[in-house]
């Protein structure tokens, strides 16, 4: 039986580890903003960005190629074959609005064919100099009918961010006075179609999440907050439906310098008011070597999402050189040189170990579509001359990294 001097002393060493908890949990850094709101355990989502056929047909012109057969079955074997356990699947309200059947028919063989392979989608609603309306050569985005019924935005008048035209629809969409010809607002008739994508995918396995609106248009100081408003009034929407991960985009154009004010606390109005199982998404088009723009660049959306208590998602990166040009609609901008724009297999295990040391959410290469792009690295696939799938030395560039850098998620999700 022990004596009344051997309670004390192990009473006392019990207070004794009770404060020393309690230094020490006070004392204690508190865990990384990422790891703590990890939406899927501590799985980081290794992958690339997608395209289709109807979901990325634009009202304004037809696609000039067609998908071979069994193009997403073959498609997210291979990505399961090499690893990977990504996609962020890219597709366009105008074209839902074009063809609907297609469009959501499209939309089931992609689910099924990830949940067969693994792979874990984000559905991104994307835009691309805002809508075919505007920019009828290579626009992509917002239906037509968001347009036609309003002078001011008169059709191939030039949606990308130096054309006027972009500068006031934008504007009046982040401040909601932007309708239809029946008066119905354009942020409920977006929720309206999001909420038609989440009725379709939501139940599959592979449906990991949604992005709300890839990469908006930034064209006044005063419109961060409205933003912010924004991605709220739809998460709000689609969290009567699903409760899997929103990603919500960092804006163009990123100007480090201009008088728009792209800085972490800008970047952090942008976020929900609900960030439960919500992620940053940005995107990286070169080496974020250090004393570079694209590390100070990175640098910013580290802090905008420390700021907003969120996840970082690198939805799109690649490595592209930009230079002064003419663009498609007769203005002078800065672009990519399809000549000077190249990646190796250094500069991709490069950016990929940068994005695993700041503990990314995840991250998906430009990208994976059938049509060959002008900028080689954008080519991640082709055909044989059966018609059947073919990666491209790019695609082992970025295996290879990913590979290399993650390991420990590459091996055991390889199906090789």
């Amino acid at each position: 039986m022990k004596s009344k001097l051997d309670k004390k002393i192990n009473l006392l060493t019990l207070l004794s580890s009770i404060v020393s908890l309690s230094i020490v949990t006070i004392n204690t850094p508190s865990i990384g903003i990422v790891s703590a709101q990890q939406t899927s355990s501590d799985i980081t989502y290794l992958g690339v960005d997608m395209s289709g056929f109807y979901t990325r047909d634009p009202q304004a012109r037809d696609p000039s190629y067609d998908l071979p057969a069994n193009y997403f079955e073959d498609s997210f074997k291979i990505l399961s074959e090499a690893g990977m356990n990504h996609a962020r699947f890219v597709l366009f309200w105008e074209s839902y609005v074009k063809d609907p059947a297609s469009f959501m028919s499209e939309l089931n063989a992609v689910a099924k064919a990830a949940d067969k392979w693994g792979i874990k989608v984000i559905y991104d609603n994307h835009q691309f100099h805002t809508s075919s309306w505007l920019n009828p050569e290579r626009g992509t985005g917002f239906p037509s009918f968001l347009f036609e019924n309003n002078l001011i935005y008169s059709s191939g008048s030039g949606g990308s961010p130096t054309y006027q035209t972009a500068k006031v629809w934008w504007t009046d969409w982040w401040n909601r006075s932007t309708k239809d010809a029946n008066g119905s607002d354009g942020w409920t008739l977006l929720a309206d179609f999001l909420k038609k994508i989440v009725t379709t995918v939501d139940a599959h396995p592979s449906t990991l999440g949604y992005e709300i609106l890839s990469e908006p248009q930034v064209h006044n100081i005063d419109q961060w907050e409205k933003i912010g408003n924004f991605n709220t009034f739809i998460t709000n929407e689609l969290r009567t439906l699903t409760q899997k991960t929103i990603a919500y985009s960092m804006n163009i154009p990123v100007d480090l310098k201009g008088p728009i004010g792209v800085n972490p606390e800008n970047l952090a109005k942008m976020a929900p008011a609900d960030k439960t199982n919500v992620i940053f998404k940005v995107s990286l088009y070169g080496i974020p070597s250090p004393n570079t723009y694209q590390e100070d660049r990175l640098d910013i959306f580290i802090q905008a999402g420390q700021l907003a208590e969120v996840p970082l998602y690198i939805g799109e990166w690649n490595n592209v050189v930009r230079e002064k040009t003419i663009n498609e609609e007769g203005e002078v901008a800065i672009q990519i040189s399809p000549e000077l724009s190249d990646i190796n297999q250094n500069e991709a295990n490069f950016i990929v170990k940068r994005f695993k040391d700041v503990n990314v959410w995840g991250m998906a290469y430009w990208q994976w579509r059938i049509d060959t792009h002008e900028i080689a690295t954008y080519n991640l696939i082709g055909t044989d001359v059966t018609g059947a799938l073919q990666t491209t030395n790019y695609f082992d560039i970025l295996k290879n990294a990913y590979s290399s850098v993650y390991p420990e998620i590459t091996s055991r999700n390889s199906t090789s």
